[in-house]
């Protein structure tokens, strides 16, 4: 049987058992499989794999595995000099599809701006469909979601804490440039657009239509934003967000 050694560096060994974490591991297998599949075998989905170096070389996932091979295996947060570099995958553009556990998260990336599906009954495959037909990068609490070979661009949310889950993602895909809040409807996605106040009087309540001039219509699902109270907090919750992306930045 062939033997090969892998290590797996930083937020990479949040997917091996605790006896496993930061330490050389023997692979045995035979024949010669690709490092794509050697490195699922480790519970690691390829989706957090940004660079492969074997013996001390960049190669891609189609490599196959060689007997005495010393494979590191680097995320993205872990920027690596290897000359010539071979990328896994082309850079994804910051549009998302979430999994039905983070319902929360998707209105946050939607107050952000951020092109941004979500639905609390889509199955597996749909996700991993529209993550790869429509160049969506899936975030998701499934592990085994992101090993579906048809997913190129995935992450999986580590936190519990709807907060701290967007932060995670700002920082994992470098987006505190990328804001631009207010854009996008909540509720469905769709983008926004001014819309003159007198060619929706007959929708505003009495008091909205005193007190405000300026409204926003959603193009897809015509829903009506102002600047209420609601404003006032989605506007102190992306202040606190930026405010501690720049800090920890």
């Amino acid at each position: 049987m062939n033997c090969a050694e892998f290590r797996f560096h930083a937020e990479l060994n949040d997917f091996l058992p605790r006896d496993s974490k930061n330490l050389t591991l023997t692979h045995q297998f035979n024949n010669h499989p690709s490092i794509k599949d050697s490195i699922e075998s480790f519970g690691i989905p390829h989706p957090e794999v940004d660079t492969i170096a074997v013996n001390g070389k960049s190669v891609d996932f189609s490599y196959r595995v060689q007997d005495g091979d010393c494979c590191d295996i680097y995320p993205i947060s872990q920027a690596v000099q290897l000359s010539p570099a071979v990328r896994l995958r082309p850079p994804p553009e910051p549009r998302f599809v979430l999994d039905i556990h983070l319902g929360k998260l998707a209105g946050f990336l939607r107050i952000l701006g951020f092109d941004t599906l979500y639905r609390n009954d889509y199955p597996d495959e749909e996700l991993a469909r529209v993550s790869s037909t429509e160049n969506r990068i899936l975030l998701t609490r499934d592990i085994g979601l992101l090993k579906r070979g048809m997913v190129t661009h995935g992450y999986w949310v580590r936190s519990t804490n709807p907060h701290e889950r967007l932060e995670e993602v700002l920082r994992r895909f470098e987006l505190l440039d990328a804001i631009t809040p207010f854009s996008r409807c909540i509720h469905c996605n769709g983008l926004l657009e001014t819309v003159a106040k007198n060619s929706i009087l007959e929708r505003l309540e009495p008091k909205t239509r005193e007190h405000y001039d300026e409204f926003r219509r959603c193009s897809s699902c015509d829903k009506i934003y102002w600047k209420g109270s609601h404003y006032e907090k989605m506007q102190e919750f992306i202040d606190r967000v930026m405010t501690r992306e720049n800090y920890e930045g």
